[in-house]
Formats: structure tokens, sequence, C-alpha cells
């Protein structure tokens, strides 16, 4: 098929990507470049868009000052501890809104909708109490509890339209040759919907892995903060420190930006696989 588009069209398309990807990119380019800037270097004037040097010194304070390592070990428990918990359950739940009719099907659904309408700290005050009470403020396994349930509406929705996306002869087959409905489900069912599976985990996890109010309300000791309480950790009422926080950042990224490298196909067949209807 001839492409007809005009010349001055197709021009002003790579223009507005060009300039698009310039904005997004820009802000972790000088996010990168500050980490690699000795601290006497990144207030100076003029601004320069390349160092002098580069230094490592931002990063080597991060593991000096504070147990970064840690943080990280933290972040990376309760990311992938919550976002398995939470995909396994929705992926139930999300069977069910698929698969069944029920009174209440249409009160469910629109009460997971509207749990993701409301910001997470209007809930924090009442959570903190609960938490208290049950003992599981400054526990990290409350943490992965109320992540849980955070991330559960939002993956059972995900998930039902996959389910949508699956005919339903696949499994009536299945149970005609002797099948349960549940062994259908593990056994034709969820390797048929893996890449979605894979990609609501993976938003799960970086949701999780991002996470800061309810990190900062519920975790009090430095040995259990997860990595963005840690960055928080470097604003102060009279100082931020720009090139450790920098370093840092750079070292928070990195894991997404490598997991969604790696799984990036099972996420756009994930995702195109719910978009469409069977």
């Amino acid at each position: 098929m001839i492409d007809r588009t005009p010349n001055y069209l197709r021009f002003l398309k790579v223009f507005g990507l060009g300039l698009w990807m310039l904005i997004t990119l820009f802000p972790l380019y000088w996010i990168l470049l500050t980490s690699f800037k000795r601290p006497d270097q990144i207030a100076e004037y003029p601004v320069r868009y390349w160092p002098r040097e580069f230094s490592l010194d931002n990063y080597a304070s991060l593991f000096q000052k504070a147990d970064f390592a840690q943080y990280m070990l933290n972040s990376l428990t309760v990311a992938s501890g919550a976002a398995l918990v939470a995909t396994s359950i929705a992926l139930l739940s999300g069977y069910v809104l698929s698969r069944f009719t029920f009174r209440s099907k249409g009160a469910v659904m629109i009460a997971f909708l509207v749990t993701q309408m409301i910001p997470a700290f209007i809930a924090l005050g009442p959570l903190y109490q609960m938490f208290t009470t049950l003992g599981l403020v400054d526990s990290r396994f409350g943490l992965v509890l109320i992540y849980i349930a955070m991330t559960i509406p939002f993956s059972s929705i995900m998930l039902r339209g996959f389910f949508d996306n699956v005919p339903d002869s696949l499994e009536e087959a299945a149970m005609v040759d002797g099948l349960t409905r549940m062994s259908a489900l593990w056994r034709v069912i969820v390797p048929v919907m893996l890449p979605g599976i894979i990609a609501t985990f993976i938003f799960n996890f970086v949701n999780v892995w991002n996470e800061l109010f309810l990190s900062v309300t519920l975790i009090n000791s430095d040995a259990k903060k997860t990595i963005p309480t840690a960055l928080n950790g470097f604003i102060s009422s009279f100082n931020i420190e720009w090139g450790p926080m920098s370093a840092a950042a750079v070292l928070t990224i990195l894991p997404t930006m490598v997991l969604f490298a790696f799984a990036s196909r099972w996420i756009v067949a994930g995702l195109t696989q719910g978009a469409t209807k069977g």
C-alpha cells in the first residue's frame, strides 16, 4: 500500500515525536548527569550540560552514609511479595467477574473502580490507627498486606479484560475432556493468558516499588525503610542533597528499566490481548 501522506505532515510527525522524546528524556538525563557531578559542581553557574569530570562520590556516599543496599532489598522484597500475592488473588477474582453472572457483580465492579479514584493519603489516618491496634506499624509484613489490598482492585479489573478475551469454548472443551473447572483454569486458561498475567504483575510491582505515602507513614525504623522513603530522607528543612539523591534515583530507576526491557514483549502482548474481544 502506497503511503500518500504529504511530506510536510511527515516532517511534523517526526518533529513532534522528537520534541516529545526530548521533553521526556531530558529530566532523566539531568538526574544521571547530576549523579556523576562532584558536590562542588552541582550548583555551579553557568550551568554545564556535560560535567568537566565524572565522579562516583555521590554513589559512594550512598553506601557510606546510609545502608542503601538494605533499602533496595526491602523494596525488592515488599514489591515482589505484594505483586505476586495480589496478582494471584486477582487472577481468581478476575476469572469470577468474567465467567460468572451474579446479582452484586455490577456493584463489585463499581467498588473496584471507585477505589482507584480515592487518593491513598486520605486513608492514612484510619490505616495508621488500625495498624497500631494490630501491631503492624513498622512492619514489612504489614506494608505488604496494605499493598496487596491496594493493588487487588486494579489487578482484578485488568485480568477480567484478559479473561474476556479468552473464548469460553476453550475452557468448555477442557471440561468435556474430564478436567474440573479449576484444573481447566490452571492447565488451559492460565498458559494462554500468561502475557496478561506477567503484564499485571509488572504493573503491580512498579506501583508498589514507587509508592511513598504509605511507606513513610507505616515504617519508622531505618533498617526497614523502602527506597522511596530513603529518597525522601535526602530532603531536609534547610537543604537538599542533590548529588546523593540523584545517584539514588538512578539506582532506583534501573531495576524497573531492566524489568521492562526484558519483559517488554510480554507487556505488549498482554496489553494487546486485553484490548480486543475474542
